[in-house]
């Protein structure tokens, strides 16, 4: 790229920037239009001209993460993505943003990783004009509200609480802290509370903090996110991606107007760190880590060389491709071959800008758990093949086929998530012209170039270079070890953990020659597409719904040939339904663990057609099993035939069943350790749906299984069956057609006469209900609260509009009073929620919080109190935003194949045909009034309301809280120590807790440090401290207890009692008569 690749742009509206004048290289079939910009100040953006997009959206991509973090204070940059979207200057109020984006249709996010942070967001096409208004400011002139400082260290604080138990965030930063000492890599990213504060809290215990009279540990933490924001954020690292449906110069001139007055600070484009953080102490190491769920695992880790600049041929991704592969003679089929495996991936890490890693994640059973030494030998000796053997051309060839054929037929993506994409890769060191490109594309190996850089990358990979983690409960490690292991503990999140070194037989096994016969190189890929055509035909407009094409006693086909994508690609969904699927908790089991080794059979066959492009899923769920094919058409009939052959005549092996339990009763077991708002969703589903077993009843089954129980049960699902199928895409009538009657004559079935449906159960009017549980996991410090309120019918258009209306005029409102301003934790939520069977809906608010379930009832119904204020005073113009974002929402069509098919299937799934339900809602909205939102309010989500059905799952946390002490008890202290004429800084001591409630040990020790004997006498201080407990009694902490179930509320002692006594949802039926048979209007 030379200076003359570029030309300046001198507009009479906005600064100049320069242009780049080459193409952008592109897909074929890609019609939106592309232009690269710099500004002045450095800052490079790519603009997309997407008329047809149904939501523009922006992401700015800032070249600097949490390993710029300053040394004493980590998690700076991650609070920083909190505080920056409170208010800027130019919109100080501190939600405006999420208000303007939820009012069209839009929503927000933003992530920080080590060498990056991205900000983006969605919104409608004609409010992005006002989304980027607000959304720049936050790089120019945010106010960082010293209002918001304790609410979002709060909220950090929380995150980090959420992952505290999270076996992959606990692993992931003891693998960050075992690095090399000095390297930046070792830096606790989240941060907490206390990690964001200590620095505040030094600079006072020195005397160095003094603001009018009063030392603030808050107004340091603040000054220190500016003054490092002030550094860090410099206009020429940050890169910009824009759509929209204005022209590439309108949206040029948008940029540079909003953009600029962003400061060049003069820092480093790209801060690269040229160092690896394993150093000599971490390689050949083998590090045994302590897990919080029960699982075996072992990755293996390896220094890499940073990939980015190595673009055009990716040595890490080809040599993960050989690793992780799954076909004949792969380390995956031989360690599978063993039953010592039930999954196996490998990739390359990009950690930071300047280092990376090649890994290999291996999930073990319990077996190959007690032979790890083996299962990692056999990894070594797989690599030790790849060294010794002459790897031909053509598997880079293969590589490079399938990579282009993604490139050119890929699917439109959502203009956010595409918006982040290209945000993210516009700071890698590649050519501008190949921004889209570089990331997809490879290149075949020319003149042994290619071959060059994959060989240097193998010989980086060897046991003295890398360290191996092997993950299990405590108990199992001392178990095979022999011994009980002297642990050490991690630093952020207490993670148990040992180091020891690989013996010298090991190192020198790993280090030989390959032996292990059943190891070679993968044969050639049959399933890579060569017939990749499309008939395109021009169409007024795309056909709004699928059609109904054939039907027989036992199947219906439901067809719609693509018309508006014009790919290469299919989608098609087999449902076959059966009353034996789910009749009891162990035919649940049974028909899950059919789906499973039905999946487990066909692992080698299929794993080609995936990498080519072709995927399909085998799976079991409440009514029968389904499946699911999508990718490339020309070989999916293929596919298909082989799935369902295996599905009909699947043999059950015993060895093969006794890894599916194993790993089945494991996932399940697990599950208690979820979070806990994920269980209180979990249970509230369950408790609203007909026919329903819970884990609880299906776990004790798994164990009793036999191969004759499998195999008989395979028989009796399949002995009736009702079949429902959907074939989109580029495929035609007759082969939708004849995929039907191939899958009618392998399963050899009879036709059932009436096909189960999942239904519902109704919450009477006038009810009340909660259930209360124990979180399982004992060191679980978050309780949790899903709060349900039924709406009504699905099937009654007025009130699916109604509710879907109040739903998006409350969740932005519920967001900011429950987590921006009460700071009750990380998880809330509020959103419309469909019953099972898509006959009934609600409204669901879900809380996860340190405080107690029953106070954050009291909240959510707080909230609720003041939202009928809220309705009732809104203007008619902000009503009027909220109806017109939603109609933009029901009105977006299909991006792609996958989502035409999911909307598609969800109505054909659910029995109503209602295809055209989204465009009908959105039409009847438009008469929709203020007064019948309200009235809906009033009538069923007010806390008062007449006809209120409600539900709310408590799960309370075991772990017992630190006692703190209240305001109210800190003020009645000090009046007491004021009435005894105690002469203290009163506001310098306050000004030492962290938030209004200080935990009482902190309480403690800092009065007592304060009542020393030149203030009062001992004995005195003694009586003055011992008022404390009586204090905290009497002005107790909201939230901090488990409070008892408010008055005129009715707790449920008996699930199955409880559910036996609600009314079940009516069956499904049609809506619509479509009338497509015999000849369907096509």
């Amino acid at each position: 790229m030379t200076s003359s690749d570029w030309t300046v742009i001198a507009p009479n509206s906005s600064p100049p920037y320069t242009v780049f004048t080459n193409p952008i290289e592109k897909s074929l079939l890609d019609e939106r239009e592309y232009r690269v910009i710099r500004l002045q100040n450095g800052l490079t953006a790519m603009l997309v001209h997407d008329p047809n997009t149904e939501n523009a959206a922006a992401s700015l991509d800032v070249a600097v993460g949490h390993l710029s973090d300053p040394d004493d204070m980590p998690g700076l940059a991650h609070f920083c993505e909190h505080l920056l979207f409170m208010g800027t200057q130019q919109f100080p109020k501190e939600n405006d943003y999420s208000e303007y984006l939820s009012k069209n249709n839009g929503g927000s996010n933003a992530y920080t990783s080590s060498s990056n942070t991205n900000y983006h967001f969605r919104v409608s096409p004609t409010a992005l004009l006002g989304a980027i208004q607000r959304f720049s400011g936050f790089f120019h002139s945010p106010l960082f509200s010293p209002s918001c400082t304790t609410r979002e260290l709060n909220a950090v604080d929380s995150e980090h609480k959420k992952n505290h138990q999270a076996d992959p965030w606990r692993i992931f930063q003891l693998n960050k802290t075992l690095t090399k000492e000095g390297h930046p890599w070792s830096k606790f990213g989240t941060g907490n509370r206390e990690t964001l504060s200590a620095a505040g809290k030094e600079a006072k215990s020195k005397g160095k903090l003094q603001v009018n009279g009063t030392l603030n540990v808050g107004r340091e933490t603040r000054r220190r996110l500016v003054e490092w924001w002030s550094k860090e954020y410099c206009a020429s690292r940050m890169k910009v991606c824009v759509v929209g449906r204005e022209s590439l110069d309108e949206l040029s001139e948008l940029v540079s107007r909003h953009f600029s007055p962003i400061l060049n600070r003069g820092q480093d484009p790209l801060p690269v760190i040229d160092d690896h953080p394993f150093g000599p102490n971490e390689m050949g190491t083998l590090v045994c880590v302590q897990t919080i769920m029960s699982f075996h695992a072992v990755e293996i880790s390896f220094p890499l060389a940073w990939q980015l600049p190595l673009w055009k041929y990716k040595p890490g991704y080809f040599l993960s491709h050989l690793v992780g592969h799954e076909g004949p003679g792969s380390l995956h089929s031989y360690l599978k071959g063993k039953g010592w495996i039930t999954s196996l991936s490998s990739a390359p890490q990009a950690l930071g800008s300047g280092f990376a890693m090649f890994k290999a994640t291996i999930h073990l059973t319990k077996e190959g758990f007690d032979n790890y030494r083996l299962v990692v030998l056999a990894a070594f000796k797989y690599l030790s093949l790849l060294r010794s053997s002459d790897i031909a051309p053509w598997y880079q060839s293969e590589v490079a086929t399938i990579a282009k054929t993604q490139f050119q037929f890929a699917e439109k993506r959502p203009a956010e998530g595409y918006a982040v994409s290209i945000a993210e890769r516009m700071s890698w060191p590649v050519p501008t012209e190949k921004l889209l490109s570089a990331s997809v594309l490879v290149s075949e190996w020319e003149d042994g170039e290619g071959s060059q850089v994959v060989r240097e990358a193998l010989e980086s990979i060897r046991v003295d270079k890398g360290r191996v983690v092997l993950m299990a409960k405590k108990e199992e490690h001392e178990r095979v070890s022999g011994v009980e292991k002297k642990w050490e503990s991690e630093k952020w999140y207490g993670t148990g953990y040992t180091i020891d070194r690989w013996d010298d037989k090991f190192v020198a096994e790993a280090q030989g020659p390959n032996d292990i016969q059943e190891l070679h190189l993968p044969h050639r890929n049959e399933f890579i597409p060569t017939n990749l055509d499309v008939e395109k035909r021009e169409v007024s407009e795309p056909q709004k719904r699928p059609h109904l094409v054939h039907e027989t006693e036992m199947s219906t086909v439901w067809h719609k040939k693509d018309d508006q994508f014009w790919l290469p690609k299919a989608s098609v969904i087999m449902e076959v339904r059966s009353p034996v699927a789910s009749s009891s908790p162990r035919a649940a089991v049974l028909t899950r663990l059919f789906s499973d080794l039905v999946n487990d059979s066909l692992t080698e066959y299929t794993y080609d057609a995936d990498l080519a492009g072709l995927s399909y899923n085998f799976g079991a769920y409440s009514l029968g099993v389904v499946i699911y094919l999508k990718g490339y058409n020309d070989k999916l009939p293929d596919l298909s035939r082989r799935v369902v052959e295996t599905v009909r005549s699947l043999q059950v092996h015993q060895d093969r069943l006794a890894v599916m339990k194993e790993k089945l009763q494991r996932q399940w077991e697990n599950f208690s350790m979820s979070q806990s708002y994920q269980l209180s969703d979990y249970y509230g589903r369950y408790f609203l749906s007909h026919a329903a077993w819970t884990i609880e009843e299906q776990l004790p089954e798994v164990a009793g299984i036999t191969t004759e129980d499998v195999q008989s049960h395979i028989d009796q699902l399949l002995e009736k069956v009702s079949v429902r199928m959907l074939v989109t895409g580029n495929m035609y009538k007759d082969q939708a057609i004849t995929l039907s009657k191939d899958l009618e004559r392998i399963l050899r079935s009879n036709p059932l006469q009436s096909a189960p449906a999942d239904l519902a159960l109704i919450l009477p009017e006038g009810s009340n209900y909660t259930w209360t549980a124990p979180v399982p996991n004992p060191n679980e410090s978050n309780s949790a609260l899903t709060y349900y309120l039924h709406l009504g019918r699905l099937t009654d258009p007025q009130q699916r509009v109604v509710g879907a209306l109040l739903g998006q005029m409350m969740s932005e409102p519920a967001f900011n009073a429950l987590r921006t301003k009460e700071q009750l934790g990380y998880i809330v939520s509020c959103s419309r929620w469909n019953l099972l069977g898509d006959s009934q809906f609600g409204l669901r608010i879900v809380v996860q919080s340190e405080r107690g379930s029953a106070y954050l009832e009291e909240r959510v119904e707080a909230f609720l109190d003041s939202m009928d204020a809220k309705i009732m005073g809104m203007e008619q113009e902000e009503f009027q935003e909220f109806k017109s974002g939603l109609q933009q929402k029901w009105r977006e069509p299909p991006k792609n194949l996958g989502e035409e098919a999911s909307k598609y299937w969800t109505h054909i799934d659910s029995g109503y045909f209602d295809f055209l339900r989204s465009n009908e809602d959105a039409s009847l909205l438009e008469n929709v009034e203020k007064e019948q939102v309200l009235a809906l309010f009033r009538e069923r989500v007010h806390p008062n309301a007449q006809k209120r059905a409600k539900l709310s799952i408590h799960m309370q946390s075991r772990k017992p809280r630190p006692p703190r002490v209240s305001a109210e008890a800190v003020d009645a202290f000090e009046a007491s120590l004021k009435g005894a004429n105690i002469a203290v800084d009163y506001a310098a001591l306050k000004e030492a807790f962290d938030g209004e409630n200080p935990l009482a040990a902190d309480f403690v020790r800092v009065w007592q440090g304060a009542l020393t004997e030149d203030v009062v006498s001992a004995e005195d201080a003694r009586g003055l401290m011992e008022q404390l407990p009586a204090l905290m009694q009497k002005y107790p902490v909201q939230g901090e207890s488990t409070d008892a179930v408010p008055v005129g509320v009715t707790r449920i002692e008996d699930v199955k009692v409880f559910k036996a006594a609600l009314q079940i949802s009516e069956p499904p039926r049609p809506l619509v008569q479509w009338n497509d048979l015999p000849t369907p209007n096509l």
